[in-house]
């Protein structure tokens, strides 16, 4: 409870203000004394009385009869017309931000015309045209305010569409339209929902003055902005008759503006203080001992970049078996994380395009798919079901406004036939067998409610809830401490290890040491390549190519004094790659051959190949 009285706490007083505001301005057919076009001649700008409590404006007419239904008019055109606004803007920003391309250009470019004339120009043109009236003016509002929604949801969804937890649901098989609607919408609420605060502030506003312009609402009907505008002529004589709608119009403009920032703060988790799954029927048609699960053939992704071709990838080939742990292993930038989100097809289309080469995926439903050709239905239903990742950060990759046992129930329900009470057991269950405490309450906690140990094992359970053959884990240690380190290395082969059918690992580091830990073949990248592979024990032990010697020997050794040796020079730039060999900048064994001709990768033992034209001399 007292958590509840936390949450809403600032809500209550502007919430209540604008109840008020609301009960009396709808209410007025009961409220007011009086009818607000009754004239009284002999009444003229008298001052407040038993009678009239706020006095009578220049017809006599009662102010507070008046100031009463023209609040229902002013809110009910500001609400309408912001309501429209906000529906089509959020609309278009969430089109043209999300899928960007011809749509972005569609869409934005509509808005920027809009956007080109002054509102309140813009607003006299129409109701000059189409002449004044409520109806008139609500359009015009509405068509007025669109380009501002337009433009925050535009900039907050290209912001968003970026980060982990959204590729995490493209990962877990949701569609663009589910995406959109449960995981973008509710992760720019915020700064959407202060636009709507400004925009009926600005609508009140507005309309106001058009009606003071005598082009909003038509007398005798009473509005704020008629009020001001009669008032106006008198204020010599009776100031009071312009003092109370410009007092109206002030506290709901700060009424509005304060309800908003407090539904801001009270639904944003982050300010907040702080039975085993059933496998797939029908998934017998493969030898689990004999047929890999994923076999990559010369994979090349690409970037098109405003100053060339970006190539990321650029020959990669790893195949994995059941039950097996193949590590990738390089620098930032060689392209580990890159090779991982293609096998997925999580690679951002534009700018990027895997050009040439085959993923061939063995799954349960589909038989054996080629994710390079594979269509968005068939993706889908294989990302989170058959092949799964756990990425870097899980602070990032979580959604920040669901809860953790709301995020694996809907990977469930994506790919199971149960409702959400069973879907809600099994995501319980795989929280306990992941190692975390207490998992009914964590299933209920948001993501920053729990320590980094207890987001990663929370994201390890999401990847394999559904008990995927494959599993693509993208440095999921590295914002970890040790220990936590060591736990969840420890996890991840306990759970390898106890899984059937066997659980395939394609572990993406940079650290050699957890590839000795984990692994049982290692592939070495530099600059999209592969300079080197083969098992753990014989590529540490022996070496075949002068960037796996290098990386080694930086490694510190126990005991040892010895200077580290570095790595001399820096990876070359993905814009401007050597036309040989990528590693010869870079390399003491470099002779001129290896500046003019690339070397093919090539076997120099039994399950163990290199690139490079001297690698007898490496070993």
């Amino acid at each position: 409870m007292a958590m509840i009285d936390r949450r809403y706490r600032t809500l209550m007083p502007a919430g209540f203000g604008l109840l008020v505001l609301l009960v009396l301005a709808y209410g007025a057919p009961l409220i007011a004394p009086y009818d607000p076009t009754e004239m009284n001649i002999t009444g003229r700008l008298k001052p407040p009385s038993a009678d009239y409590w706020l006095g009578q404006d220049e017809y006599g007419r009662d102010i507070l009869s008046r100031l009463l239904h023209g609040a229902r008019v002013s809110l009910s055109v500001a609400i309408i017309a912001s309501t429209l606004a906000m529906v089509l803007g959020v609309t278009i920003g969430l089109i043209g931000g999300y899928f960007r391309g011809i749509a972005e250009l569609m869409t934005l470019r509509v808005i920027d015309i809009v956007l080109s004339f002054p509102p309140i120009l813009l607003a006299l043109l129409v109701v000059t045209l189409f002449g004044p009236g409520a109806v008139t003016l609500t359009a015009c509002l509405a068509i007025l305010f669109a380009p501002g929604f337009a433009r925050v949801t535009y900039g907050e969804t290209l912001s968003t569409r970026q980060l982990d937890y959204v590729e995490a649901a493209r990962a877990l098989g949701a569609g663009p339209l589910r995406i959109i609607a449960g995981t973008v919408l509710p992760n720019i609420a915020g700064p959407i929902v202060v636009q709507f605060s400004l925009t009926i502030a600005s609508a009140i506003l507005i309309e106001s003055g058009l009606s003071f312009l005598g082009l909003g609402v038509v007398p005798p009907d009473p509005s704020w902005g008629l009020m001001i505008r009669g008032a106006r002529g008198y204020m010599n004589y009776s100031a009071m008759g312009l003092i109370w709608p410009c007092l109206a119009l002030v506290v709901t403009v700060l009424l509005f503006n304060a309800l908003c920032d407090a539904l801001r703060d009270a639904f944003d988790p982050k300010a907040l203080p702080l039975s085993r799954i059933p496998a797939f029927a029908g998934g017998d048609d493969f030898d689990h001992a004999k047929v890999d699960l994923v076999r990559v053939d010369n994979l090349k992704t690409h970037f098109q970049t405003e100053r060339g071709t970006v190539k990321a990838v650029d020959g990669v080939s790893l195949a994995v078996a059941p039950g097996e742990t193949l590590a990738i292993v390089g620098e930032s930038g060689s392209g580990k994380s890159i090779t991982g989100l293609s096998i997925m097809r999580l690679i951002p289309e534009p700018p990027g395009r895997i050009v040439s080469g085959r993923i061939q995926l063995r799954t349960n439903r589909h038989g054996i798919v080629d994710m390079t050709k594979a269509d968005e239905v068939t993706l889908e239903s294989v990302r989170g079901d058959d092949v799964a990742m756990i990425f870097q950060e899980p602070m990032t990759a979580l959604n920040p406004v669901y809860r953790i046992g709301d995020q694996i129930t809907e990977a469930i329900r994506r790919h199971r036939d149960i409702n959400e009470a069973q879907a809600f057991a099994l995501a319980v269950d795989m929280l306990a067998r992941v190692g975390i405490p207490d998992p009914i309450e964590r299933a209920k906690s948001y993501p920053h409610e729990l320590s980094g140990g207890m987001r990663q094992r929370a994201m390890i359970a999401m990847a394999l809830v559904l008990e995927p053959g494959l599993v693509i884990a993208d440095e999921p240690t590295t914002a970890l401490d040790v220990t936590i380190q060591a736990q969840i290395l420890d996890l991840l082969k306990s759970l390898q290890a106890n899984s059937d059918p066997p659980l395939g690992m394609i572990f993406i580091t940079h650290n050699l040491g957890i590839v000795a830990e984990i692994a049982d073949r290692v592939i070495v990248v530099y600059a999209g390549q592969t300079v080197e592979e083969g098992k753990v024990a014989d590529v540490f032990s022996e070496p075949h190519h002068p960037y796996t010697r290098g990386l080694l020997d930086s490694v510190p050794k126990p005991g040892s004094k010895e200077r580290l040796k570095a790595i001399a020079g820096m990876v070359p730039s993905p814009h401007d790659r050597p036309t040989g060999c990528a590693f010869a900048t870079r390399c003491m064994l470099a002779q001129p051959v290896c500046h003019d001709q690339a070397p093919e990768l090539v076997e120099t033992a039994p399950s163990h190949r290199s690139r490079c034209h001297f690698w007898r001399e490496v070993t």
